[in-house]
């Protein structure tokens, strides 16, 4: 096989060209250009492509094997090697890509989400394909096709009590798209800046501001977002997560929802609701309805199948009142022509057969599972840690006690080969609350729940400051 590999070298140099081939290839591995695992040009080819002997190559490609930058696998060729010496550990962000293999990924969002419903999914686009009407493979409507449109708003209106019907919803390349329409949009409104929760997503915080809004924390406690802090800032807009707060887990209550409701009114403002897992509920409790339906014409609710489903269809959607409406589509006109119509119909399909509500059905069952092996490990392996929250989503929060080192837990816990995250990540001010760990549980059977958390708790045991 013929690979290419640009290297960049220069004649004019004093350095040798085994040597200009030698640091090239090197800084690239240590940079992370040039990942484990790659396969480079053989020696002879990559001579040829540079004009250089033969020889010059051989020298460079064994020093670097020397070095354990690259590996000679007989029959394979030569190859960047796979386990690279480990880099110290540091706080860890969401959508951070680490290298290390671990055995137990315990990270909350990305690809740890249960399996995708392949069947389900199969039988609805085999459906959407023989049912699809000649030419209708052409454009998308702008706000989304009619027929998801449609489902989407017996669906919300059934399971989050939303208040909009087909012609208030927008179909969106998943919460993503949405959220970075609404920040072109707010700035038309005279709105420059956006109010996040802390905790909070870390990336929606970059997010926000590469996208010309001024991200602003405003904290959360037992009861969800404090709207007296809000108030105070000055804010016009503010991003929630009412059903399930990211990360702690905590329900809005229902004296805060009308106080951000009428804050709302008050500020001549607008709430976003993402509700990014509300479906997916198991709590003893009564589920929340969505927020939305206290404001209609202030809240824009948005949803998202990257939970249930999963997060490569790229398929959310919007509900909003008419004022924003209309300006996102004029604003989405300018970007792309609307959403890849077979899944949208697909989605459609799925929604209206019950196909949706069957999984939905053995997603809560398994999750709800998971969650209690969750709850019987941190009692048995973390003692005097709690898992606040409600019983719902693909994740939790476990506040630690004051005097444990949540930093030592994290490195120690990737020692042993699970990788889980520190609550200190998703704060704006990182120790301002009780040590946690924001755990990834639905996506493992429960004995691998209950495993990599008796490995968390190994490393746990004396971890006091």
């Amino acid at each position: 096989m013929a690979l290419h590999m640009t290297v960049e070298i220069s004649r004019d140099s004093t350095e040798s060209l085994t040597s200009q081939i030698q640091v090239f290839i090197r800084d690239e591995v240590e940079a992370g250009i040039l990942q484990p695992g790659t396969r480079l040009p053989s020696s002879r080819q990559l001579a040829e492509d540079l004009s250089v002997s033969r020889s010059v190559v051989v020298e460079a490609y064994g020093q670097l094997v020397a070095e354990g930058y690259l590996e000679a696998v007989q029959g394979s060729g030569t190859r960047v090697v796979r386990h690279l010496p480990q880099q110290p550990v540091v706080p860890l962000l969401l959508d951070e890509d680490l290298a290390p293999a671990v055995r137990w990924d315990l990270r909350a969002g990305g690809n740890n989400t249960p399996a995708f419903p392949r069947t389900e999914w199969l039988t609805a686009y085999q459906r959407t394909l023989r049912t699809a009407e000649p030419g209708g493979n052409g454009y998308p409507p702008l706000a989304g096709e009619g027929a998801l449109r449609v489902e989407l708003s017996r669906h919300l209106g059934r399971l989050r009590g939303v208040r909009a019907d087909a012609q208030h919803l927008m179909v969106t390349g998943g919460f993503a798209q949405a959220l970075g329409l609404l920040c072109a949009v707010l700035p038309g409104l005279g709105i420059d800046a956006l109010a996040l929760e802390d905790p909070g997503h870390p990336g929606q915080r970059h997010f926000v501001r590469e996208n010309g809004l001024r991200p602003v924390p405003v904290p959360v406690d037992e009861e969800g977002i404090v709207v007296d802090a809000l108030a105070a800032t000055g804010a016009r807009a503010v991003l929630v997560t009412p059903a399930h707060q990211f990360p702690t887990g905590v329900t809005l209550s229902a004296g805060r929802r009308e106080e951000l409701a009428q804050w709302a009114h008050d500020v001549d403002g607008w709430v976003i609701e993402d509700d990014y897992d509300g479906a997916l509920w198991y709590d003893r409790g009564p589920r929340p309805l969505a927020l939305q339906r206290l404001a209609p014409e202030r809240v824009v609710y948005a949803g998202t199948a990257s939970k249930i489903l999963g997060p490569g269809l790229r398929l959310g959607w919007l509900a909003a009142p008419e004022a924003l409406l209309h300006p996102l589509l004029r604003v989405r006109a300018r970007r792309d022509l609307g959403s890849e119509s077979f899944t949208q119909l697909a989605c459609a399909e799925l929604l209206r057969s019950g196909l949706f509500d069957r999984h939905l059905r053995r997603l809560t069952e398994l999750s709800a599972s998971r969650r209690e092996a969750l709850d019987e490990a941190v009692a048995r392996h973390l003692p005097g840690a709690t898992v606040l929250g409600a019983a719902a989503g693909l994740h939790a929060y476990v506040r630690l006690p004051r005097h444990v080192d949540e930093a030592a837990v994290v490195a120690g816990a990737l020692r042993r080969s699970v990788l889980v995250r520190g609550g200190a990540g998703f704060h704006t001010r990182p120790g301002r609350d009780a040590p946690a760990l924001v755990v990834g549980h639905a996506h493992l059977p429960r004995s691998g729940v209950l495993e990599a958390m008796r490995e968390v708790g190994l490393s746990y045991a004396g971890r006091a400051r």
